[in-house]
Protein backbone atom coordinates (compact mmCIF):
# COMPACT_ATOMS: atom_id res chain seq x y z
CA UNK A 1 0.00 0.00 0.00
CA UNK A 2 1.37 3.24 -0.95
CA UNK A 3 1.73 5.91 2.27
CA UNK A 4 3.74 8.45 3.49
CA UNK A 5 6.83 7.02 5.51
CA UNK A 6 8.25 10.04 7.59
CA UNK A 7 9.17 13.59 7.31
CA UNK A 8 11.80 14.70 4.33
CA UNK A 9 12.27 17.72 5.34
CA UNK A 10 11.71 21.64 7.01
CA UNK A 11 11.26 24.30 4.98
CA UNK A 12 10.75 27.61 6.07
CA UNK A 13 11.14 31.58 4.54
CA UNK A 14 13.63 33.47 6.72
CA UNK A 15 14.09 37.33 6.29
CA UNK A 16 17.94 36.89 6.05
CA UNK A 17 18.70 32.90 5.66
CA UNK A 18 22.04 33.31 5.63
CA UNK A 19 22.27 35.05 9.66
CA UNK A 20 19.35 31.49 10.35
CA UNK A 21 21.87 29.00 8.60
CA UNK A 22 25.29 30.55 10.56
CA UNK A 23 22.91 30.36 13.95
CA UNK A 24 21.91 27.25 13.34
CA UNK A 25 25.47 26.04 12.60
CA UNK A 26 26.67 27.68 15.64
CA UNK A 27 23.96 27.15 18.10
CA UNK A 28 23.13 23.50 17.38
CA UNK A 29 25.88 22.32 15.67
CA UNK A 30 24.21 21.49 12.04
CA UNK A 31 27.06 21.18 9.01
CA UNK A 32 25.35 22.95 6.60
CA UNK A 33 26.69 22.14 2.99
CA UNK A 34 26.77 24.60 0.06
CA UNK A 35 23.63 24.03 -1.31
CA UNK A 36 22.43 25.84 1.51
CA UNK A 37 20.92 23.07 3.74
CA UNK A 38 21.84 20.29 6.45
CA UNK A 39 21.34 16.61 6.37
CA UNK A 40 20.20 14.27 8.90
CA UNK A 41 20.20 10.20 8.95
CA UNK A 42 17.09 9.03 10.27
CA UNK A 43 17.14 8.63 14.28
CA UNK A 44 17.66 5.46 15.85
CA UNK A 45 15.25 6.77 18.54
CA UNK A 46 12.15 8.64 18.84
CA UNK A 47 10.52 9.32 15.58
CA UNK A 48 8.93 12.16 13.61
CA UNK A 49 5.43 13.95 14.97
CA UNK A 50 3.28 15.54 13.18
CA UNK A 51 0.36 17.35 14.41
CA UNK A 52 -1.38 20.43 13.46
CA UNK A 53 -2.24 22.67 16.52
CA UNK A 54 -5.44 25.34 17.09
CA UNK A 55 -4.97 28.73 15.17
CA UNK A 56 -5.23 30.05 18.91
CA UNK A 57 -2.39 28.01 20.41
CA UNK A 58 -0.31 29.08 22.93
CA UNK A 59 2.71 26.17 22.92
CA UNK A 60 4.52 28.36 20.13
CA UNK A 61 5.29 31.46 22.02
CA UNK A 62 6.96 33.92 22.83
CA UNK A 63 6.89 33.22 18.90
CA UNK A 64 5.13 34.77 16.84
CA UNK A 65 5.63 32.07 13.61
CA UNK A 66 2.72 29.45 12.65
CA UNK A 67 5.07 26.75 13.33
CA UNK A 68 7.74 25.37 15.78
CA UNK A 69 10.46 22.70 14.98
CA UNK A 70 11.26 19.95 16.55
CA UNK A 71 14.46 18.91 17.13
CA UNK A 72 15.27 15.57 18.32
CA UNK A 73 18.99 15.94 20.34
CA UNK A 74 21.52 12.94 21.73
CA UNK A 75 22.54 15.23 25.00
CA UNK A 76 19.94 17.90 26.19
CA UNK A 77 22.62 19.28 28.39
CA UNK A 78 25.62 19.36 26.09
CA UNK A 79 23.27 21.17 23.70
CA UNK A 80 22.72 23.64 25.78
CA UNK A 81 25.90 24.03 27.15
CA UNK A 82 26.59 24.98 23.25
CA UNK A 83 23.54 27.49 22.93
CA UNK A 84 24.93 28.93 26.35
CA UNK A 85 28.18 29.72 24.94
CA UNK A 86 26.63 31.43 22.08
CA UNK A 87 24.92 33.42 24.28
CA UNK A 88 21.22 31.69 23.76
CA UNK A 89 19.14 30.55 26.65
CA UNK A 90 16.21 28.01 26.79
CA UNK A 91 12.90 29.97 27.07
CA UNK A 92 11.76 26.82 29.29
CA UNK A 93 12.91 23.17 30.26
CA UNK A 94 11.06 20.57 31.06
CA UNK A 95 11.90 16.36 32.12
CA UNK A 96 8.63 13.99 32.28
CA UNK A 97 7.80 10.45 30.70
CA UNK A 98 7.84 11.50 27.49
CA UNK A 99 11.51 12.43 27.92
CA UNK A 100 13.74 15.76 28.17
CA UNK A 101 12.58 18.99 26.96
CA UNK A 102 14.03 22.56 26.21
CA UNK A 103 13.09 25.04 23.69
CA UNK A 104 14.88 28.19 22.00
CA UNK A 105 13.85 30.75 19.87
CA UNK A 106 16.30 31.16 16.48
CA UNK A 107 17.22 34.54 14.61
CA UNK A 108 14.16 34.55 12.70
CA UNK A 109 11.73 33.99 15.83
CA UNK A 110 10.53 30.18 15.17
CA UNK A 111 10.74 28.53 18.63
CA UNK A 112 13.03 25.18 18.37
CA UNK A 113 11.97 22.47 20.55
CA UNK A 114 14.52 19.77 21.78
CA UNK A 115 13.69 16.69 22.53
CA UNK A 116 16.39 13.87 24.29
CA UNK A 117 14.00 10.27 24.30
CA UNK A 118 13.53 8.63 27.43
CA UNK A 119 16.29 5.92 27.68
CA UNK A 120 13.64 3.42 27.45
CA UNK A 121 13.23 4.48 23.74
CA UNK A 122 16.94 3.88 22.87
CA UNK A 123 16.75 0.58 23.58
CA UNK A 124 13.98 -0.62 22.16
Amino acid sequence: MAKVLGLGGIFFKAADPVAVREWYARVLGFEVHDWGGAMFDHPKIGGTNWSPFKADTTYFEPSTAAFMINFIVEDIDGVLTKASAEGVEPTGRQDDEMGRFAWLIDPDGVKIELWEPPEAAAEA
